[in-house]
This record gives C-alpha cells, sequence and structure tokens, in this order.
C-alpha cells in the first residue's frame, strides 16, 4: 500500500478520474454488475476508490450522490473510531468495568458476570447476553436504553462467547458521553466529520440523549468512501493524522473464529468491512489499495457476509489488474450497464379507470391492529392523493399516475421499515391503474433502502387497501384494511 502522505491532496473532496485512469478495469465492473443483476440484488449505489482517486461512481435511478441515507449496522464502525480516539486522549480505558459509569442506573443486583463486563467486552460484542437486541427494538421504547440494558440476562462470562447486538454498541456510546460529556455525534464531529469534508450528516437521539451508536447515522456514500479510505490510508487523510494508526490496526484484527474485531468484520489477506443490514457495506482492501462502497435493499440477514462479500471478492483480481489498464475504448464497456442503472422505472397503466374512480371519496375504516379508522383519497387523471387518520392525526402522499412525483410525508409505517418513522424524509410516488378500479402506488424513500407497493381496489361502496414493503427485519406487510364509503 502506497504510503498515506504520497496520496494527492483532495482538500475534503475525494479526486474523481475515469476507471481506467484509476487503474480499474471497466469490463470487470460490467461483469460485476451483471452478476448483481443476475442474482436479482437492488443495488442502489456503487462506488470504487483505488490508487488514490475514485474511479468508479453509480447510482441506481432515483438514488443520487446528494442523499444523505440512513445507515444501519455501518454506524457501528464509526463508534469503534471514537472509542479509539477517547482511549488516546485518555477519556476511559478498554479494562474499564461498564457499570463503573452509571451507578444511578444499576439494578439492584448486579451480579459477577455484569460486575466483571468490560468496554473491550462491548467491543468486541462479547458481553455475556445470549441473544441479539436489535436496533429496531429499542427504537420502539420510550424510556432509557441504557437501563434496559442492564435488564438483559447474562448466560455467558463476559469476555468468553461473540454474540452480535446493537445494545453493546449503544452502551459505547453512552460511555463515551459519561466520559467525555458529549454525545458521539458531537464527539466525532470535529475529530472526524469535520477533517474529511463530510457535511450535513445526523445521527439519531435515544430517549435519554445518546446516539444509539449501532445505527441510526444518516449520511451520503460518498461520507461511507471517505471513511473508508481514511482507514485504508492508516488514518491519514490529507497529509494530517485524524485516527492512531495503532488503533485502526488492532480494530480491524479479529480475535476468534467469529472475524470480528473492534466492530469491525475482518476477512482474508488483511480485508475488513463495516456491514449494514439489508446490504449496506463497505469494504477495504489493502492487498488492492481499494475501497469499495454499496448499497443495496437485499432481504437477508447476512446479505454482506453471505452475498457481497462473496461476490466482490470473486471479481477483485479483474477489477484491479496488475498490469496498466489501457482506456483506449474500455470504460464505454461500462455504457450499457450505466445507462440501465440511470433510467427512471416505467409507470403505465394497464386499463382506463372507471368515470367514477376520479374525484374525492372518504371511507370509514373497520376496526385493525394499525388503529387507523378513516381512509380518504383524491384522484385526478395524473396524480392521487391518498390520506390515512388515527387518533394522533392525519397523514398524506402524493402520487404522480403514471408519472414520478418526488415529495415528503409523515405517513407512518415504523413496523414495516425496521423501526424508523420515516418522517419527514423524502419520497419518489408514483401509481397506475392495474384494472379499472384498482390502482397501484409504488413510494420509493431514498434516504432509506426501503420501497413500499400500496393497492387500492374500489368495489362498490367498499375500498379494500393493503401496503407491503421490499426489505424488513420483520413483518413486510400491514393487514388489510377494509372500509365502507361515508355518506
Amino acid at each position: 500500500m502506497p504510503n498515506a502522505a504520497e496520496q494527492p491532496s483532495t482538500r475534503g473532496a475525494l479526486a474523481r478520474v475515469s476507471p481506467s485512469e484509476a487503474g480499474i478495469a471497466s469490463r470487470a465492473v460490467a461483469a460485476l454488475l451483471e452478476d448483481a443483476r443476475t442474482r436479482q440484488l437492488d443495488l442502489h449505489d456503487l462506488l470504487i476508490y483505488h490508487r488514490g482517486a475514485v474511479g468508479l461512481e453509480l447510482y441506481k435511478w432515483p438514488y443520487r450522490a446528494a442523499q444523505p441515507r440512513i445507515m444501519h449496522s455501518v454506524a457501528k464502525s464509526f463508534t469503534s473510531v471514537a472509542i479509539g480516539l477517547a482511549l488516546e486522549e485518555g477519556a476511559l480505558h478498554l479494562d474499564d468495568k461498564v457499570i463503573s459509569f452509571f451507578p444511578s442506573q444499576l439494578p439492584a443486583n448486579v451480579d459477577d458476570k455484569l460486575a466483571a463486563m468490560t468496554v473491550e467486552d462491548l467491543l468486541t460484542m462479547r458481553t455475556g447476553q445470549a441473544a441479539e437486541t436489535s436496533g429496531a427494538r429499542w427504537r420502539g421504547l420510550k424510556t432509557s436504553w441504557t437501563a434496559e440494558f442492564f435488564k438483559i440476562p447474562l448466560v455467558h462470562s463476559p469476555g468468553a462467547a461473540y454474540v452480535y447486538t446493537s445494545a453493546a454498541s449503544y452502551m459505547l456510546s453512552a460511555i463515551l458521553t459519561r466520559a467525555t460529556g458529549k454525545t458521539l455525534h458531537d464527539y466525532l464531529r470535529p475529530r472526524l466529520f469535520e477533517p474529511l469534508g463530510i457535511e450535513g450528516e445526523q445521527w439519531d437521539v435515544a430517549p435519554d440523549g445518546i446516539n444509539p451508536g449501532g445505527n441510526g447515522l444518516t449520511c451520503k456514500p460518498e461520507d461511507l468512501l471517505k471513511f473508508g479510505v481514511l482507514h485504508l490510508h492508516g488514518g491519514v487523510w490529507e497529509g494530517r493524522r485524524i485516527l492512531p494508526a495503532e488503533w485502526i490496526a488492532v480494530a480491524t484484527r479479529h480475535r476468534g473464529d467469529d472475524g470480528y474485531g473492534y466492530h469491525w468484520f475482518t476477512g482474508a489477506q488483511g480485508a475488513f468491512f463495516a456491514m449494514g443490514l439489508f446490504g449496506q457495506l463497505i469494504a477495504v482492501f489493502p492487498r488492492f489499495d481499494a475501497v469499495i462502497v454499496m448499497n443495496n435493499a437485499i432481504q437477508h440477514t447476512e446479505a454482506c457476509s453471505k452475498i457481497l462479500i462473496p461476490m466482490l471478492e470473486r471479481h477483485l483480481t479483474a477489477l484491479f489488474p496488475e498490469s496498466t489498464v489501457d482506456g483506449t475504448g474500455r470504460d464505454e464497456a461500462l455504457s450499457a450497464s450505466v445507462a440501465e442503472l440511470a433510467t427512471p422505472e416505467p409507470l403505465t397503466s394497464n386499463a382506463i379507470p372507471l368515470p367514477e374512480m376520479l374525484g374525492t371519496r372518504r371511507y370509514r375504516l373497520s376496526a385493525n391492529p394499525l388503529r387507523l379508522h378513516e381512509l380518504s383519497v383524491e384522484v385526478t387523471e395524473d396524480a392521487c392523493v391518498l390520506h390515512l387518520r388515527n387518533e394522533r392525526g392525519a397523514y398524506a402522499i402524493r402520487s404522480g399516475i403514471g408519472c414520478w412525483i418526488e415529495g415528503e410525508t409523515r405517513l407512518p409505517g415504523a413496523r414495516l421499515h425496521h423501526g424508523y418513522d420515516m418522517e419527514g424524509t423524502p419520497v419518489i410516488a408514483g401509481a397506475r391503474w392495474t384494472s379499472d378500479n384498482t390502482m397501484e402506488m409504488n413510494w420509493i424513500f431514498i434516504a432509506s433502502v426501503f420501497r413500499d407497493r400500496a393497492v387500492l381496489r374500489f368495489e362498490g361502496d367498499r375500498v379494500t387497501f393493503s401496503r407491503s414493503t421490499n426489505v424488513n427485519s420483520g413483518s413486510r406487510a400491514w393487514p388489510i384494511l377494509e372500509g365502507m364509503l361515508a355518506t
């Protein structure tokens, strides 16, 4: 790997060159994209850094470079950096006991296992807990997550058994806040985000004022790439040391058969990875002097480790050939794949709606587990506005008919979206008539991995409404709602 000091100055932005100029074989990229297409992977973006520059940056419609996206467990590796910096500054130590930071929030009886748990046990996911605590579960809690952590039974001695859990990442964030007086986000802003030129990032806050640590970070795909490049270069950015090289070496080294480091996954020949649910990935390959970032929507609990990383490893040697890449006519090999990714999806109706389908109608909904009691629609020839109402208020979303419309919505849907409300986030919405009395709506939440399909079917004075999503950690569909026309 070249010395980081020899890398060209980017003044906060990564340099862009053509694939061939970056030593990336375009035909190999095309083969990788074809591999993903054949496997029916929903690839949203792909960024490849090699030999000091970004040689590839692709976005599937309607995703785009400037749109910040909600990160899942990729955030854990950012938390690792915060702990490494706090250790260097002397704010805490790896062998500090977890309970020492929370004397007023401990259970009445602190057993020997809980008393023995250390900061390092949290970093290595060896807390002693028996099962994972998902971020989706914690997002539904309105009380202290710290207190909730201490209620989780310990069945192993801390440090003994690897059990991946977002609860450990949350506690690292809580400990950092206790040790420094700053939230994880506020602590990292001047130490990491600002030096890397990362702007507009956000991090969710739990009920007790703590950033979750294991998820909830919102940032752009390029920000993930910068983070990976910083680690590829041993913690140096534009000639300035941002992270201790020793910490990166320790954090990205596995400590057992599980292949887990300090909130980083490790691979063959020195590779290491930040992984997020549904296929969010930062892959660092020091052997090839390369970083690859991908965002996908894949319904698999181990999308990165079981699907994406093996796929990338099959293409690595072809992507980064040892000999100089001849750019003459080579980069054009990508043109068809790029054009396909960037093309908006067609949105064509299969039928002409009945005349009575146009206009405004209001329906009273039958009792349902979602506690929604009213549905109304405003339908014109080119748009549909859907309204849903519960005891908390009214929610609306506007979809173009035969075209896509970008807007925002407060439509509830956390149970379909891994616990995220998605309130106020941008949505690309389009609709089409599938029969003369049935409308299909597609809602693409471009700040996330989620895409919902909703169907309205009108029969006389009655309506049925269904809603499902592409990926989720739990149920992927609402119960079907039924309603009667209100007079």
